[in-house]
């Protein structure tokens, strides 16, 4: 038997009572009377929206500050109060918690948004059992069973103190509590050494990928001009775009949804604009001529694909006999772009022009050493693509395990 159940049995053997937050605590609002100007340089500390939304615990040292007078009368955060998210949304969002589970360091006031249950007695629920039951599946549905609302989801003061919840003695909460506490800790310790993994298989890639590139016997250093040709595309905007229709790259996606080649697009384009589209043709590599960050723009993607695709006026197609793959590879490399920094323009949206592109030297061997070159690099890159995508995966995994075990601790039989 273990030890909750042997608690359970000895403490509380009739079961355990449940009572509403209304006979057990009192819900407070958060702050009032503000306008946008008193959160510009005030010196009170305040707990944001984000801050209940995003942790277990509440980060009572966050830096969210807000001007307070002497003169004001606002509500004071304590350990043990719990507090809740007052609008999402979504049902699914809505009346997301945070405990305060140690002692703030200055007073601490809540944000309007989210509101406040404080237990008249802080035994009642211990603040480290309390984080854990109020995000458990039984008490979010009926949290969100207590929202109204169409196009934004609110809960209310009045709603929220009808919520039944259980109240085990407190060496039961202790002991719910440590055993959650650790599902967490491995859980985050787990996801944090996946990412790292991840993290490490990356570089190493970038490391092998600029050495093979630049390490070939036979290759001669080629600007780009004496490649092939570039070709601006032709726009389209965000109005242009739909569920089906013309295949379509555009500019962000280089560097945000693609690797270095695809065959298929992410975006497609009203038939009606066909006349006014660009179209690269399959085994040209789409540069991005504009992006957010230095290292984004002069990004290249290979188009792989069985048909011509359009291509946005803010990238160039670059026609060309090599092979598409080793050429995105080599536009992808740490020396490319060390060369291709001194022709970026440094405005708030970064630029690389056509000129600038084509001063840029490649190491270029021969076809077939190309192919070969990309071939052992491609293997690499599924590698990297399938811990991408199972990564999200397991951490979901993973999530749903301690979900699972959560609620099980956190189902107690009710007494009579």
């Amino acid at each position: 038997m273990s030890r909750i159940n042997a608690l359970i049995r000895d403490l509380c053997p009739d079961g355990v009572e449940y009572k509403s937050l209304g006979e057990v605590g009192r819900l407070l609002g958060g702050l009032t009377g503000k306008t946008k100007a008193d959160f510009v340089d005030g010196t009170a500390r305040y707990v944001s929206y984000k801050n209940v939304y995003s942790n277990l615990e509440v980060d009572v040292t966050a830096d969210d500050f807000v001007r307070i007078s002497n003169s004001e009368t606002q509500n004071a955060l304590q350990i043990g109060d719990i507090l809740f998210t007052g609008s999402s949304e979504n049902r699914e969002e809505v009346g997301i918690t945070s405990v305060i589970t140690s002692l703030p360091p200055e007073p601490l006031y809540l944000n309007s948004f989210c509101i406040c249950f404080r237990p008249t007695e802080i035994f009642t629920l211990l603040p480290e059992f309390a984080k854990h039951l109020f995000r458990s599946g039984a008490i979010r549905h009926q949290i969100i069973k207590t929202a109204t609302g169409v196009t934004r989801i609110n809960i209310s003061r009045k709603n929220l103190a009808k919520i039944q919840v259980p109240l085990p003695p407190v060496e039961v909460q202790q002991e719910v509590a440590r055993i959650l506490d650790q599902l967490t800790q491995l859980e985050a310790e787990l996801e944090a050494e996946m990412k790292a993994e991840l993290e490490a298989r990356r570089q190493q890639f970038t490391y092998y990928r600029n050495l093979i590139v630049s390490g070939s016997q036979q290759a001669q250093l080629v600007p780009i001009k004496d490649i092939g040709k570039l070709q601006r595309g032709r726009r389209f905007t965000r109005n242009d775009m739909v569920g089906e229709g013309i295949p379509a790259i555009h500019y962000g996606e280089i560097y945000t949804t693609y690797g270095h080649k695809t065959d298929s697009t992410a975006s497609f384009v009203k038939d009606e604009i066909e006349p006014q589209l660009r179209f690269a043709q399959p085994g040209d590599v789409i540069i991005a001529a504009v992006g957010e960050t230095v290292a984004d723009v002069g990004t290249g993607v290979a188009w792989l694909g069985t048909a011509p695709v359009a291509y946005h006026d803010d990238s160039f197609a670059l026609h060309h006999n090599q092979d598409p793959r080793y050429v995105s590879h080599a536009l992808r490399t740490s020396e490319y772009h060390r060369q291709k920094d001194r022709y970026v323009s440094r405005a708030k949206v970064k630029r690389l022009s056509a000129r600038g592109i084509e001063q840029i030297r490649i190491p270029l061997p021969a076809l077939g050493e190309q192919r070969r070159i990309a071939d052992i690099l491609d293997d690499f890159d599924a590698l990297i693509n399938d811990l991408t995508l199972g990564l999200p995966a397991e951490i979901e995994a993973r999530r749903k395990q301690y979900e699972y075990y959560r609620d099980r601790l956190l189902t107690f039989p009710e007494k009579n």
